[in-house]
């Protein structure tokens, strides 16, 4: 793998890629603690993000952002579009099912992405990643066994989870066409601003309150911004330049995994053993994928 400056050592990619991975992993639990509507703690997650980027981003990019393409740039927006719908679709899931069919759901990505990726991008996922994909998706499937609820309200809630997934497979696709020839910070500051530009005019119609919400609620939109956002999708994003959007969403169904061993610390929601099996699986398959890619880098 080479970086601008020289040869990357292959480890790191997978390294920031994990730590992104463990990042989002704290999404649910922050927002479960929220006390707002979801399409507002969706907003302010990528508005604050957006603000503690900008400055960085008026110093380092200005001039790469200000010379990008028109295409180049509706991309970038489009990505931020996708992304926006991405959470209002998911975290208002949350409101009408369960938390572990709304988290296995959203991050059914893998399969739109694989059926995407030969449509908009050159990458091609080859046998083992297939594969990795097949246990992934069964693991995070296992992982919800017996809690998929029941009913017209819960369904509502696991269609909007599908959306959600189908969203970010778009947003994956998009950023792994642009970071090929884009800084990331030039990328995330175009991205999430996008993203907050969409979701604000969203609540400001509907009429939701931007502020009066407890001091928790906004240590939490923080939190949000901070973590699952600015480290947690900056990550996976700079990561797009290394790996293919299918792999790096095959690694984000770590995060059902990683997720329930948070809300076990910070809210004492039980792990069940089947919970450790479906985990199994999941990782198995991101093994495998990751073989499959690294495969893929040698070949090429």
């Amino acid at each position: 793998m080479k970086d601008k400056k020289g040869t990357l050592p292959l480890f790191i990619p997978f390294l920031v890629l994990g730590v992104g991975v463990i990042a989002v992993s704290t999404g649910a639990t922050i927002i479960r603690l929220a006390e707002a509507p979801a399409l507002v703690i969706s907003a302010y997650r990528v508005g604050l993000a957006s603000l503690l980027l900008f400055p960085f981003a008026y110093h380092y990019a200005k001039e790469e952002i200000k010379s990008l393409t028109l295409k180049d740039l509706k991309v970038a927006v489009a990505s931020g579009a996708f992304l926006s719908l991405h959470f209002a679709f998911w975290i208002s899931s949350l409101d009408y099912t369960t938390v572990a069919s709304s988290v296995v759901l959203v991050n059914t990505n893998p399969i739109w992405v694989a059926l995407l990726t030969p449509f908009m991008s050159s990458d091609r996922l080859r046998g083992m990643s297939l594969l990795g994909v097949a246990f992934s998706v069964i693991g995070s499937a296992v992982i919800s066994a017996g809690d998929f609820a029941l009913g017209g309200k819960a369904l509502y809630g696991d269609f909007l989870a599908i959306a959600g997934s189908w969203c970010a497979a778009f947003y994956l696709l998009f950023g792994r066409r642009l970071r090929q020839k884009l800084s990331l910070l030039s990328y995330i500051t175009i991205c999430y601003s996008t993203a907050a530009v969409i979701l604000f005019v969203l609540i400001i119609c509907l009429g939701y309150p931007l502020f009066g919400y407890p001091k928790r609620t906004w240590l939490c939109f923080w939190g949000l911004a901070l973590f699952p956002q600015i480290i947690g999708h900056s990550s996976y994003n700079w990561s797009l330049k290394y790996f293919s959007a299918g792999f790096v969403a095959i690694a984000l169904l770590g995060e059902p995994v990683v997720s329930p061993i948070l809300a076990y610390f910070a809210l004492g929601e039980a792990i069940m053993p089947i919970t450790i099996f479906g985990g199994s699986l999941v990782l198995a398959g991101i093994v495998l994928a990751a073989l499959g890619e690294n495969r893929g880098k040698q070949e090429s």
